[in-house]
C-alpha cells in the first residue's frame, strides 16, 4: 500500500464518519484490484464497515459502479422485503458521506466509498464440503434470480469488453507481439495452449449474436472468495464485490462460479488441478433450484461451454497481464500471474477430459 495513501486514510475516513468516532483503520482483505480497509467506529449502531479506494487503473468510470451498486442494492432490498426474506439474504449497502453522496473524491480524483460490514460471516478459498459447493450455487441462483427483473439497460459497463473472450485474444496477439519477457519452459506452453484453442474464444459471443443466448443482468466475478457463509449455519448469506455487475451473459457467471468452486487446489495450485465433477453437480443443482424458473433450454445447452471458456479466459488473461508486467491483477512476485495462468490452464484441459460426465450432469438437472 502507498504511503500516501496510508498517509491520508483518517482524512478519506472522516468524509463518512465523524472523526471523533474513528477508532481504527486496518488493511483488509486479499483482493487484487481496490484497496481496501476494515474501519472501526464508534457511537454507531454498527462498529464495522469496509472502507475502498476503487482502482482508476482497472475502472475507468468508478462513479458508474456506485451507480450500479445502487440500482442493484435497492431492488434487491425492496424485492427481498416484499418476499420475506426467508433465506436471510444480505447486501453490501453503501455507508453515504456525511454530505449524503455515495462516494467520495479525493484532491487526486480517487474514489473512494464505504459499504457496511456483513457480520458473522466468512469466506473461502476452496470449497469445504458438499454441502457448501450447495450453497455456493444457491447463492449464485438467488442473485440471479432477484435481479433477473432487472432492466440490464439501466445499468452501465463498466468494463467495457469485460468477458468477451475475442476481446481478451486480441490484447493478448498485441502484447505477444511486443513483450520483451525472455522465453522459458511455462511460457512457451502457455503460447501453443492458447494458439491450440483460438476457435474456442467466440462461443458464447456467438451464440449471443445468433439469438440463443441473450443479456442478463450478471455478477461478472462469482468466485467463492465472493460468496459469503454464515459463520453458525454454514449457509450461503451474500454475493459481494458488485463491481463488475453489469448486463451479459448468465453463462460467464456460471463458468466462473464453477471454475472457482470446482477447483480444490485453488486458484494459486499447486499444479496440476482437477475440476471436481461431484462438487459440479451440487453446485448446478443448488443453482437451479432458486433460477431455474427462468432459464432456458438453450441457457442449458451452453453451461459447459461457458465453464470451460471461463478457465481458459482467466488463463489467458494472467499471462496477457504477466507478458505486459503485472498492470491489471496485483502479484506478489514477477512470475505469480505466470503461475496463475498455468493453474487456469490445467483447470481447462480437466475440463476438456470430463466433457461427457459434465454434460450428462447437466442434462441430469434439467
Amino acid at each position: 500500500m502507498g504511503e500516501k495513501v496510508t498517509a491520508d486514510i483518517h482524512a478519506v475516513a472522516a468524509q463518512f464518519f465523524a472523526a471523533t468516532a474513528i477508532q481504527d483503520i486496518r488493511e483488509y482483505g486479499t483482493g487484487r484490484v481496490n484497496d481496501t480497509f476494515l474501519v472501526t467506529v464508534a457511537g454507531m449502531k454498527e462498529k464495522r464497515f469496509i472502507l475502498q479506494r476503487i482502482s482508476s487503473a482497472v475502472f475507468a468510470h468508478p462513479e458508474w459502479i456506485m451507480e450500479n451498486l445502487r440500482i442493484v442494492c435497492d431492488h434487491v432490498v425492496h424485492k427481498l422485503a416484499a418476499e420475506g426474506n426467508t433465506g436471510n439474504w444480505r447486501m453490501p449497502l453503501i455507508q453515504q458521506t456525511l454530505w449524503g453522496r455515495d462516494f467520495y473524491r479525493d484532491r487526486d480524483e480517487s474514489c473512494w466509498r464505504v459499504l457496511h460490514f456483513i457480520a458473522d460471516c466468512r469466506s473461502f478459498t476452496t470449497v469445504q464440503s458438499r454441502f457448501q459447493a450447495r450453497e455456493a450455487g444457491l447463492a449464485l441462483g438467488r442473485f440471479h434470480r432477484l435481479i433477473n427483473d432487472l432492466d440490464p439497460a439501466l445499468l452501465h459497463d463498466t468494463l467495457p469488453g469485460f468477458h468477451v473472450t475475442p476481446l481478451y485474444f486480441a490484447q493478448y496477439d498485441r502484447v505477444a507481439a511486443t513483450s520483451d519477457q525472455p522465453s522459458s519452459a511455462d511460457i512457451r506452453f502457455c503460447h501453443d495452449f492458447i494458439t491450440r484453442r483460438r476457435a474456442l474464444a467466440h462461443v458464447l459471443e456467438d451464440a449471443g449474436k445468433e439469438g440463443k443466448l441473450f443479456n442478463r443482468p450478471i455478477h461478472g466475478d462469482p468466485k467463492l472468495s465472493n460468496i459469503l457463509f454464515d459463520e453458525q449455519t454454514g449457509r450461503a448469506v451474500s454475493l459481494i464485490d458488485l463491481d463488475t455487475v453489469k448486463p451479459g451473459l448468465i453463462q460467464y457467471d456460471i463458468g466462473d462460479c464453477l471454475r472457482s468452486c470446482c477447483n480444490g487446489q485453488g486458484e494459486e495450485g499447486p499444479l496440476p488441478v482437477f475440476f471436481d465433477t461431484e462438487l459440479c453437480r451440487e453446485i448446478l443443482q443448488g443453482y437451479v433450484a432458486e433460477a431455474g424458473s427462468f432459464l432456458t433450454s438453450q441457457d442449458y445447452e451452453y453451461f459447459y461451454a461457458g465453464t470451460r471458456l471461463i478457465a481458459f479466459e482467466l488463463g489467458l488473461r494472467f499471462f496477457t497481464d504477466y507478458l505486459q508486467g503485472n498492470v491489471y491483477f496485483k502479484a506478489s512476485s514477477p512470475g505469480q500471474n505466470l503461475e496463475r495462468s498455468l493453474v487456469q490452464f490445467s483447470l481447462t484441459e480437466s475440463i476438456e477430459k470430463q466433457e461427457r460426465e459434465i454434460g450428462l450432469i447437466i442434462c441430469d438437472i434439467t
